[in-house]
């Protein structure tokens, strides 16, 4: 069995509260780095490639290097997912660590929080990052994530003033009713630095309406640890309503190939859910067009 990539959250304290996560019902937790060197080995088996994130923000960890080099250490890829809130908490140097594959930044978090920053101030070691990723050569991808688009266009006067800035920072031209999710969700702002825009989605939750059945791509192109060390069977079961095991009581190989993981698979290639969590889950829908 193998995975294009597994979701290792390093913390799921994200210091934020955006309005578009779901509500978090775990405590605060940080994953070791003994656990984490321990889970990275096991993933060797399994992909090459390490998200690290679930819902917590990586950034904020103050040691963030030290998990880095672990990745590092096993040969695999890393991928950062990040608010940008806490980007001066850490050097270029850390940021562009070698096994550092592409960095997400969610931009759309500061429309939905509260602080005392301006729009320019929140944008500003952003932008830094992204001239200093091209000025250094550096050959990581970095998406500027702009995922809130919707039919009302509910977030036009944000997305606007992030269009003015960012054709200021990169002349470029970017007209926000020329966006279409289902033609292309990027526009290049310079070398492999991207726009990257989607559409508003639902998180799954038991107390959402019943979706059906139908297929998805958990278990099937990514599995994910959270931080507690609990094993779940897609980067949106934050709460491990659908936990397949835990990485201090078993090994990740005999997790993947249980009895949980091992029926849900199966259901999926006939397009059936076989966790009531898949049934109330609209996300599969992208998958079942």
């Amino acid at each position: 069995m193998k995975f294009y990539r597994i979701y290792i959250e390093l913390t799921n304290i994200c210091g934020l509260r955006c309005t578009f996560c779901p509500t978090k019902n775990l405590p605060n937790t940080t994953m070791s780095l003994e656990l984490f060197e321990s889970v990275v080995k096991q993933s060797k088996a399994f992909t090459n490639e390490i998200a690290c994130h679930v819902v917590g923000d990586p950034l904020t960890l103050s040691n963030l290097n030290d998990y880095l080099d672990v990745i590092h250490k096993y040969k695999m890829k890393a991928l950062l997912t990040t608010s940008g809130y806490f980007m001066k908490k850490h050097s270029h140097e850390t940021l562009f660590h070698p096994p550092v594959k592409q960095i997400n930044i969610s931009l759309n978090a500061f429309n939905k929080n509260d602080t005392s920053i301006t729009f320019e101030q929140y944008m500003k070691p952003i932008l830094e990052l992204c001239h200093e990723k091209v000025r250094q050569k550096k050959e990581l991808f970095i998406n500027l994530r702009m995922w809130n688009l919707d039919e009302i266009m509910s977030e036009e006067a944000f997305n606007l003033e992030l269009f003015s800035l960012l054709e200021r920072e990169f002349d470029v031209s970017l007209d926000l009713n020329s966006l279409d999710p289902k033609e292309k969700k990027s526009i290049r702002l310079d070398n492999k630095v991207l726009l990257h825009f989607d559409n508003y989605f639902e998180w799954p939750s038991l107390s959402n309406p019943n979706y059906g059945h139908g297929t998805c791509q958990g278990l099937s192109s990514h599995i994910g640890v959270l931080a507690t060390g609990e094993v779940i069977p897609c980067c949106l079961d934050n709460d491990a309503v659908m936990k397949l095991g835990s990485l201090k009581e078993q090994s990740l190989e005999e997790i993947v190939y249980g009895k949980r993981a091992t029926s849900m698979i199966n259901g999926f290639k006939k397009s059936y859910c076989s966790e009531e969590m898949c049934l109330k889950c609209a996300y599969k829908s992208r998958f079942n067009t």
